[in-house]
C-alpha cells in the first residue's frame, strides 16, 4: 500500500460508522465505537493504531501470524478481549471495514446481528458470537 492511501483515523470512524446502530462516544479522551451502550472499537492516543474486540483464544494467533499489523498494549489489554491494529499497515479499505465488522459482530446483540445478515460471519475469529 502506498503512504497517500495509507489507512487513516477518518476512515475509521467512517467505517466505523457505517455499521448499523453504531455512535460515537468520546471515553478515556479517545473516540469510541459502540453498539448498544458497549464499545467495538476505538482510536488510539496518536490514531495510528484502534483498538477492536477479539477473543483471547484468537488473538494470540492473530499476532503471531502477523506482528507487524497486530498487537496488544501489555499491561492494558493483557486480561480483556481486545487488541490493536495498526493502520498504516492495512491493506486497504476492505480490510478495515472486515475487522471492524468482525469486531461489531462481537457486542452487537443477537437481534441487531439477525437484522443485518450482510454483516455475517466473514470466516475468520470468533465472529458472531457476541451476547444478546
Amino acid at each position: 500500500m502506498t503512504a497517500d492511501a495509507a489507512i487513516t483515523a477518518a476512515d475509521v470512524r467512517s467505517a466505523a460508522l457505517s455499521l448499523p446502530d453504531t455512535t460515537e462516544k468520546l471515553a478515556w479522551g479517545q473516540p469510541t465505537f459502540r453498539v448498544a451502550g458497549k464499545i467495538f472499537a476505538s482510536l488510539g492516543d496518536d490514531e495510528s493504531a484502534m483498538g477492536v474486540k477479539c477473543p483471547r483464544e484468537d488473538r494470540a494467533e492473530l499476532i503471531a501470524a502477523e506482528p507487524e499489523k497486530f498487537f496488544i498494549r501489555e499491561g492494558h489489554d493483557d486480561h480483556y478481549a481486545w487488541m490493536r491494529v495498526r493502520l498504516s499497515v492495512l491493506e486497504d479499505a476492505g480490510e478495515l471495514a472486515a475487522i471492524l465488522a468482525d469486531s461489531w459482530r462481537q457486542v452487537a446483540p443477537r437481534r441487531l446481528r439477525a437484522a443485518h445478515p450482510e454483516l455475517g460471519a466473514s470466516g475468520g475469529g470468533a465472529a458472531g458470537e457476541g451476547e444478546g
